[in-house]
């Protein structure tokens, strides 16, 4: 089975900052796109940032020039630098891979969610 364990989530002031991993673990043929998303309370799930496997990133805008999607394949591991924080940052952070696997089917896998919170 393929996991992905998450961490680097906490509460941390305005302005501040936090750096989230996600490690991806398990029958690994491959990881292709890897991506973070955030999930506010009474809000839908929506994409941060995506890193394909050759390097190539996108942003939504309202992150563009504050968070930083990386990844060390070495690791098997996708990270998010995220700095100067918002309130409106608050948000369940969710990382999510293309992964194949040793087996028939590329599939997508998610992570358990790392709690933001970000106070004013």
């Amino acid at each position: 089975q393929v996991q992905l364990v998450e961490s680097g989530g906490g509460l941390v002031q305005a302005g501040g900052s936090l750096r989230l991993s996600c490690a991806a673990s398990g029958s690994i043929f491959s990881i292709n796109a890897m991506r973070w998303y955030r999930q506010a309370p009474g809000k839908q799930r929506e994409l941060v940032a995506s890193i394909t496997s050759g390097g190539s990133t996108n942003y939504a805008d309202s992150m563009k020039g504050r968070f930083t999607i990386s990844r060390d394949n070495a690791k098997n591991t996708v990270y998010l630098q995220m700095n100067s924080l918002k309130p409106e940052d608050t948000a369940v952070y969710y990382c999510n891979a293309d992964i194949t696997p040793w087996g028939p089917a590329v599939s997508d896998y998610w992570g358990q969610g790392t709690q933001v919170t970000v106070s004013s």
